[in-house]
């Protein structure tokens, strides 16, 4: 087994070579051509595809999950198709993309109805269980200890500008850079109730943004008061509440797959 770091070997070809159960961490493929290889069992995580085209493929068995933009499959865009579908099979899901001060109030009330329902289910497994990861998933724990990051970062630090908005229980994305100053434990495993606690604090941060926001409120620019996000330009405060909207539903739909599994 040979492992390469820190290397260029852009532009190399690879014949008749056998790359089974590699690990591919902080790889740029762009461009590359794949012809008659085999991805059966592939994992693809954190990755950025703009561009990709998929010719002359075969597809037995093929699960997408993740920010699409467009997806074509055989000449026809199936995207509009797919959020039809999300939309009816889950239709609070609508309510994730509001345009007014009320809409937002109305789809964090939501989301908060949901997650309640959510950590009943989650009390019901023995606490080791809750820092168990599924399929290299975030743990639940885990998972809500990032939404406490979330909203540290776009509420806490942007909607407030607030300089150090942070919790010891934070934690950033995988792939986040390493800031000074931003916790970042990947080892804790801290009790149910002390995360719960963080994340009470956090929502009522929002709940107290939310109390006297209006329709103009929402189009007032902002800017990081943190390391994080502060070459971002253009931000105003509906953007950042609508990326806390988004981490909240999605992040709750993995807890819910995972907790299925645990269970």
């Amino acid at each position: 087994m040979t492992d390469f770091s820190e290397q260029d070997l852009a532009g190399s070809t690879f014949e008749r070579v056998d790359l089974s159960g590699s690990t591919w961490r902080e790889v740029r493929l762009r461009d590359v051509v794949l012809r008659e290889v085999d991805l059966s069992g592939t994992r693809v995580r954190a990755a950025y595809l703009d561009g990709v085209r998929m010719t002359g493929v075969e597809v037995p068995d093929l699960e997408i999950h993740g920010e699409i933009g467009r997806l074509v499959v055989n000449g026809v865009d199936v995207t509009a198709h797919v959020e039809a579908e999300l939309d009816r099979r889950m239709p609070e899901r609508a309510l994730m993309r509001p345009a007014t001060a009320d809409g937002f109030r109305e789809a964090f009330d939501v989301v908060d109805r949901l997650w309640s329902a959510t950590l009943d289910r989650a009390r019901t497994l023995p606490q080791e269980r809750l820092h168990e990861r599924v399929d290299e998933e975030w743990s639940f724990v885990e998972t809500l200890r990032h939404l406490g990051f979330a909203h540290a970062c776009w509420v806490g630090g942007v909607v407030l500008a607030d300089p150090s908005p942070w919790h010891p229980l934070d934690l950033p994305w995988d792939e986040a850079p390493d800031v000074d100053g931003v916790p970042w434990d990947r080892d804790a495993r801290p009790a149910l109730d002390d995360v719960l606690a963080v994340r009470a604090e956090r929502r009522a941060t929002v709940a107290g943004v939310l109390a006297d926001l209006d329709d103009a409120g929402l189009a007032r620019p902002v800017s990081s008061a943190t390391a994080f996000l502060s070459d971002a330009e253009g931000l105003d405060v509906a953007q950042c509440l609508r990326v806390v909207l988004h981490e909240e539903w999605e992040h709750r739909l993995y807890a819910e797959r995972d907790l299925a599994v645990l269970a």
